[in-house]
């Protein structure tokens, strides 16, 4: 057991030469050897949830792994439509947010021949979408201001170790991964052509404007009134 030191160590005999205390600690040491030697571990991913007698509670990466929160921001990607093409319009939100500046987008043009829905309603797409994993700080800005839904950072997984930097180097066809997403609000769902559509578009999506519709538009903003100019009797 332990015992309350003494205020003055010069005075008590058990700390002054020291032996006793030294058998002590190693009899604690020896003690949590055996009972980690011999008795089996709780494995349990949650550290604070074992309750086995093993003081043991290292996570054996990588056959353990700790179970990521639901709000994690692990890797990119990019969020597919239903054609297997990627979401992105080439709004460059994302590349202007970053505050890491670690995406670089190319933007293209869709053929107006192309006889594909979201072609006649949607101009660019990205020709190169590219994210540098080693300069991203993990923000989660790009989800954020991305408009289309078209990035996303659900997949639970980290930054796998790689042997190069250029492997750290994201592009399209990495960063394309994922279930297809669709939402009401798509464009090529809700007019078949290029003209201006009769409503007042809302994107429904899983992060803002959720369970908005048609029966509820969003108020427009009233023009601003024009400065009065004041002149003097001077002037």
């Amino acid at each position: 057991m332990a015992y309350d030191a003494s205020q003055d160590p010069t005075k008590d005999v058990r700390e002054r030469i020291y032996i006793p205390e030294l058998l002590r600690g190693l009899a604690v040491t020896t003690r949590h050897f055996l009972l980690n030697l011999f008795r089996d571990r709780d494995k349990n991913t949650s550290v604070v949830d074992r309750k086995s007698a093993s003081l043991v509670s290292t996570v054996q990466y990588p056959e353990e792994r700790v179970t990521y929160p639901p709000g994690y921001r692990g890797l990119h990607r990019l969020v597919p439509r239903e054609d297997g093409k990627p979401r992105c319009v080439a709004c460059y939100m994302c590349a202007t947010v970053c505050p890491a500046q670690c995406i670089y987008i190319e933007a293209g043009e869709y053929d107006p021949a192309d006889p594909a829905p979201d072609s006649r309603v949607i101009e660019k797409f990205p020709t190169k979408f590219v994210i540098d994993e080693l300069r991203c700080i993990v923000c989660g800005f790009c989800v954020e201001a991305c408009p289309k839904d078209a990035i996303r950072m659900d997949t639970n997984q980290h930054t796998p170790s790689e042997y190069t930097r250029p492997s750290f180097v994201y592009d399209i066809p990495k960063l394309l991964k994922g279930p297809p997403v669709s939402h009401p609000s798509d464009p090529w769902f809700r007019r078949s052509g290029s003209e201006e559509p009769p409503y007042q578009p809302v994107e429904a999506h899983s992060r803002i404007g959720e369970g908005r519709s048609e029966s509820h538009p969003v108020k427009s903003l009233p023009a601003p009134a024009a400065p009065v100019v004041r002149f003097s009797k001077g002037g």
